[in-house]
């Protein structure tokens, strides 16, 4: 089992890589494995922690979309207009890619823009970011083992 040391650190990594703060949550979560900590609760961490990000994401898009104009605001108005179109076009099932790297992070803001309900963002970005945690565990293991 990993310490808390080690979680904290983690879960503060996944946390900012699901904002648009920079993050490296998958180095780490490898790095972890590599010193032999259980990969359940690294995974169950990373996860919960990367999907309190897109929910500060999600909760931008939806009560702050008034400031997008502004310097300070998070997503360029490029990104937020493709994530939009994104969006659209492929509907609530692409909060499933939410993990991908460059399109996530928007793609999340723009789910709260467009109006997305807290329950459905909660599950299928949660799905989604879970999956990828878990699929670097599984690969990481089967290449280690």
């Amino acid at each position: 089992m990993a310490d808390p040391a080690t979680l904290a650190l983690l879960a503060a990594s996944a946390f900012t890589s699901a904002t648009l703060l920079p993050g490296s949550s998958e180095a780490l979560l490898l790095a972890q494995l590599t010193t032999g900590h259980a990969a359940a609760p690294l995974v169950a961490v990373a996860a919960a922690a990367n999907l309190a990000g897109s929910l500060v994401n999600w909760a931008l898009g939806r009560f702050l979309m008034r400031w997008r104009d502004r310097r300070w605001f998070p997503v360029s108005a490029g990104a937020l207009e493709r994530a939009e179109r994104w969006y659209r076009r492929h509907g609530l099932w692409s909060l499933l890619l939410a993990w991908v790297p460059v399109v996530g992070d928007p793609l999340t803001v723009a789910a709260g823009a467009l109006r997305v309900g807290f329950w459905p963002f909660l599950i299928l970005v949660g799905i989604g970011k879970a999956g990828r945690y878990a699929a670097l565990a599984a690969g990481f293991h089967t290449l280690a083992g």
